[in-house]
């Protein structure tokens, strides 16, 4: 996961799905494209906000982390 490009905060914020059509989120350093889930429509997730770092959100979750295994990590959060 090394060889992933590297992204700053604001950087992803741009990938909010408001600002550009792509659709990213981050979690534990790693940034993932969910522009493909219907879920993440228009970057929101019910009260979750794309092009952010998600790391600490996840705990009040109706999920864990495994979420991420249907997702492409494209990036690495700098």
């Amino acid at each position: 996961m090394s060889e992933l490009p590297q992204f700053t905060v604001q950087q992803l914020a741009l990938r909010n799905g408001q600002d550009r059509e792509e659709v990213w989120v981050a979690y534990k350093s790693l940034i993932y494209d969910v522009s493909k889930s219907k879920l993440w429509r228009d970057g929101k997730h019910y009260e979750h906000w794309a092009g952010q770092d998600l790391t600490e959100e996840l705990a009040d979750a109706p999920h864990n982390e495994n979420v991420f295994d249907k997702f492409k990590a494209i990036g690495r959060l700098i």
